[in-house]
This record gives structure tokens, sequence and C-alpha cells, in this order.
């Protein structure tokens, strides 16, 4: 096992500053954070000067790519050597790309980074225009011809990092249009990221929530990212003023917020139609080569499984000796927290301490990752919400956080950095074309190391009290992860079948189907409280359509390879680490398959479900022993 451990003992490292006071009252500015807990941009570029270069050459590489147009059937020569040049191109763009927003997020409010992060989306559009001539010319070979090219017999192993990608461009022959009008598509991405903008500014910088009290009576500001520890607070009170607070001002900008929403629905049907898709759905699965019998026998294995998640329901009501069960009741831990106001330093620890059966060569790194400018890590005054893990290719994995102190915020570290470590290996070991994995398979990789650090705490821990704690959250994570990102799946499904055949998505009407999934869901317990009926305009990853349903599917991939990991040991590591090492270079059936899962069947979703009834059993029989 890895034990070269070396981390900062002391939180408070930095006099002025008390992560502790962070984690309650107002939210700090920006320059009010020690450089410790903020993630090494400069590591990118040391000045915004030097990404302004970057950005000029760019500019000036685009004319030697488009000195290429109509010559790529010439020969293989000519082919290679633009597809070359792109890669080139594509990744500088991704630095200037990631740079500029990640700085723009570091603060929405401030116009520098803003203008900045939206000139670089304009430049990407620039790149996808003027790139947009290859594919339909690589398509406009002669198949035989092109094959040709791919032979290694022929050409010797010119190709090799490009044979998948010809491979997909020929899979996906009949979607892919003439050049003018790729180039017209390319020219619309610019404006059709307006929708998810919209939204984001919106949510991040303009809305203002009030004011609540807290357990101790305190005034606190809440904020989307607050909302997660007062919604779990075991003080009913404070959940239900979090509740009302949250969605009332969601609510006064409901229509403002349906008005995005359907800007999204008309682009996603835009480009469907426009790349010769039966529907939105097609379209978005067509990409990752996942068969739609995959999206839908999720969803109708769930929706046929819902029992037990209505039997938890009833536990909670009994638990918490509720009259009435209502929809601010779902998050409170049915123990006492005994996990609070974690710090940081020891939010590191247990997450290196759990993730062990992943193998020394992965530990290693993983500690190189904590230690070294990867993660931005506490909120401040108008930082992005909720947390991601991005980068580019030649630049080391980045993560945003907002850490409150929570378990929760220990496991989003965890997830966050298998993540992280997915793109470390990938680009590690896959040239660039291949080096993108696809989010079907990304939700594997950060859900595993949730996973087996919850194995970890649930296998050394005895105090009883704790035990319920962890099986209550094992319970929430399949409930979140897999019944309520499945219901999101549905949702989505129903909504853009919804706009295709032009029928009424206005705010009130996606209200209406939002109430009548969660009046199924949650069961006859529930009280479905009428404001619940606005949460569909607060999910940002609507924006990114059918994309949630691969948190399902990756939690129940995950759950699978976690459990082999610490039952097997080498037999299970290696073929896991060689599927993050293996970026995008196959289909993500045939990776996961490889690692040691078939996601092409249901008993993945099926084995979940039954992970969620013997966990609730489990807590059952715990929770029994006390009478």
């Amino acid at each position: 096992m890895y034990s070269g451990i070396l981390f900062n003992t002391d939180d408070s490292s930095s006099a002025s500053f008390s992560p502790e006071a962070l984690m309650s009252g107002e939210i700090p500015a920006r320059a009010d954070i020690p450089d410790e807990f903020k993630w090494r941009l400069s590591d990118i570029y040391a000045t915004d000067g030097d990404w302004e270069r970057d950005f000029a050459r760019v500019k000036s590489e685009l004319p030697k790519l488009s000195a290429f147009k109509g010559t790529l059937g010439e020969s293989p020569e000519s082919l290679l050597a633009c597809l070359r040049q792109q890669d080139e191109i594509s990744i500088l763009m991704g630095r200037v790309y990631v740079y500029a927003s990640m700085k723009s997020h570091e603060d929405t409010a401030d116009p520098t980074y803003q203008d900045m992060s939206s000139r670089a989306a304009a430049l990407m559009v620039e790149v996808s225009t003027a790139a947009s001539f290859i594919t339909p010319e690589i398509i406009a070979i002669p198949e035989e011809t092109l094959r040709g090219f791919m032979d290694p017999r022929k050409t010797g192993s010119r190709f090799d990092d490009y044979r998948f990608t010809l491979k997909e461009i020929l899979r996906q022959k009949e979607h892919i249009l003439s050049g003018e009008l790729e180039e017209l598509l390319a020219r619309a991405g610019d404006m059709a990221s307006s929708p998810d903008n919209t939204f984001s500014m919106l949510t991040n910088a303009d809305m203002k929530f009030p004011m609540i009290r807290d357990e101790d009576g305190r005034e606190v500001e809440l904020t989307d990212e607050r909302y997660m520890k007062y919604i779990s607070s075991s003080s009913r009170t404070v959940r239900q003023a979090a509740f009302d607070a949250l969605y009332e001002t969601y609510g006064k900008n409901n229509n403002t917020l349906g008005a995005t929403f359907n800007g999204m629905l008309k682009t996603a049907r835009f480009f469907s139609e426009s790349r010769k898709f039966d529907s939105d759905i097609s379209a978005a699965l067509s990409a990752p080569n996942i068969p739609l019998a995959v999206y839908d026998n999720l969803v109708e294995t769930v929706e046929g499984s819902l029992s037990n998640l209505h039997r938890y329901m009833e536990l909670r009501k009994k638990i918490l000796r509720l009259d009435e069960l209502h929809m601010y009741d779902i998050y409170n831990p049915l123990v006492a927290n005994p996990y609070r106001d974690i710090p940081w330093e020891t939010a590191k620890k247990m997450v290196v301490e759990a993730l062990q059966p992943l193998g020394e060569e992965y530990m290693a790194q993983f500690v190189i990752g904590l230690e070294s400018g990867w993660i931005d890590v506490y909120a401040n005054r108008g930082k992005r919400g909720g947390a991601y893990s991005w980068g580019s290719y030649g630049t080391h994995p980045y993560i945003l956080l907002n850490y409150n102190g929570e378990l929760s915020d220990v496991m989003t570290l965890a997830h966050e950095m298998g993540h992280s470590m997915h793109s470390y290996y990938s680009r590690a070991h896959q040239p660039y074309p291949t080096s993108d994995y696809t989010i079907f398979c990304a939700e594997v990789a950060s859900t595993t190391n949730e996973e087996l650090m919850l194995d970890y705490m649930l296998r050394t821990t005895e105090e009883r009290e704790k035990r319920i704690y962890l099986l209550n959250q094992r319970v929430e994570r399949i409930r979140a992860t897999v019944y309520r990102q499945v219901m999101f799946a549905s949702f989505e499904r129903d909504v853009h079948a919804r706009n295709q055949a032009g029928e009424n998505t206005t705010a009130s009407e996606l209200g209406k189907m939002w109430r009548a999934l969660n009046v199924k869901y949650f069961g006859p317990e529930m009280i479905v409280d009428d404001l619940i009926s606005l949460e569909w305009s607060r999910i940002p990853h609507f924006y990114s359509p059918f994309y949630v349903y691969q948190y399902a599917t990756g939690y129940s991939a995950a759950a699978s390879l976690a459990h082999q990991i610490t039952t097997r040991g080498k037999l299970a590591e290696v073929p896991y680490i060689n599927f993050l090492k293996s970026g995008g270079s196959d289909y993500s059936i045939e990776l996961l398959r490889g690692a040691g899962v078939d996601m092409s069947t249901p008993q993945p979703i099926l084995d979940a479900l039954g992970l969620f009834a013997r966990t609730l059993d489990d807590m059952e029989n715990l929770l029994a022993d006390n009478k």
C-alpha cells in the first residue's frame, strides 16, 4: 500500500484565515482565501499575457488548416498532415478555453474573465468552423480508398493514432452533412450555448437568496451551494425554511427559466433534425454508440422496481416520527450526523486511506494531485456553484469544489478526484485523438472512488450509530444516483418527445410533469409539496441533454467494479487501471466489458437495486435492535 502521505496537518497555516468560519456565515471574497486553497492556473499560463499570445496563435494557425481544404482524398500523406494540424490547433485551443473558463468561474461577476471566456468560446467556434470541411471530405473519400489509408499493411503505423477516429466517421456517415452545412452548424455553436450561459449567469450571479436562521438561531445567507447543508439539517424548521426560500426564489424567476429551458429544447431539436436523427435522444446516444435499449431498459427497470424506494420513504417517516413526510424531509440523516465540520486536511486523509485498494501506482499520483494545485477548495463570493473536474490535453487535471465540511463534500472530493485520475491516466497513455473518454465511462471512474470510500468506512466502523448513518448514506447514494437520476432521465425523455411532437412545454406544464414524477417515484407516504414543481428549473445538467442517465449506469458499473476490486485484489485492480488508461480508444460498452462489467444488459442495474434493498434490510435490522 502507498504510504508516502505528506499532508500539511494545520488547516490554520494562514493566521488570518479560518476554514471553520468560512463554512458558516457570509461568503468571503476571492482575495480573502489563501493561495494554498486555490487551484494553480498559472501552471497553464503564468500571466494573462501568455494566454493572449496563445489566443493569437490559434487564430494564426487556422489558415494552415484551411489550406488542406479539397486535398484530403489525394493521398494518405495529405490526410495525415491535415489531421495532425487539426490536433495541434485543438490542443492549443483546449488550453486557451479551459484557462479562460476556469478563471471566469473563480468569480462569475468579474467582467475581465467573463470577457476572456466569451472570447475563448467564440474562438472555439472559429476553430470548429475552420475544421468543418474535414469530416465531410473524409466521408467523400471512397470507402475502399479510406480503408486502404487505414490499413497498416499499406501505410504502416502512421495512422495508428487515427484508426478509431476514422472508423467512427464511417459509422456515423449518414449523419454527417456537406462541408457547407457542417460549417453552418459550426457557426451556430456559439449561439447554441446561449440557453446554458443564460441559466448559469442567472442562477450563479444574479439570483439572490434570502437569509434564513440555522439550528442556533443565527441568520445565515442561503445559496444554492449551502442549500444541501440546510436541507440536511436535523432541525425540521431549518429544512423547511431552506426549502421554501430556495424554491420561492426560483419561482420568482420561473418564466425566465422556462424560456431558457425551451431555448435548450429548441437548440437540441435543431441539431438533431439537422443531422437527420429521428429524435434528440438518438442524436445524444449516437456519439458514444450507446444503444437506445440501454436507456429504455434503465428507465423501465428502475420504474418497475419502485417498491423499495416507497419502503424507504415509509421507514423515514417512521424513524423521524412524522405525521406527514414532506419533500424537505428526504435528505436529513435518520440518526445524528457524526461526521460534521470535517477539516479539509482530515478529508484528504480519509480519502487516501479509503482508496488504498487501487494500488500503489494510483495512490502515489493521487496524493500528488491533492497537494499540487489541482484543487480550488472553498466557496467565495461569485464563484461558480457545484463541483467539477476539468483541464485539457497537456495540462494536469483541475477540480473546482465548494467545500463545506460535510461528509458529502468528502465524497465529492473522492468523486472529482476519480474523474481527474481518469483524465490523468488517459492523457498520459493515449494520443490526443483517443484521449477523451465518454461521459458514459467518466461517471464509472468517479463513482468507483465513492463506493470504495463507503466500503472502507463500513468495514472499519463498529459503532452502531455511525453504521446506521453510513448505511443511510449508501441508501441515499443509490436513491440520489440511481432512482433520482433515472427520474431526471424519464423527465428528459418525455419533455424532448413533447417538444418534438409540438406539444406544450411551458413552465407551467413542466411543473405539472415534474410533480407527477415525484408522486410516482416517492409513493403514497410522501406529501409532494407544490414548490417541488419548480425543481426542474434548477437542474443544470438538463442543459446537456441526456447526460444524467449516465450517473445511474455509472453507479451500477462502479458498484460492481468496487466490489471486484475489494474482493479480488490485483485480478480486478489491473483491468480497472487499464480501463482508466484506455481513454476513448474503443466504444464505452466494450471498454467497460474489458474492465469486468457488461452494461449492455440490465443486470448491473438490477444488482444496484438489489444492493439498495439489502442495505435497507441492514438499516432496519440495526434500528430494530434499539427497540
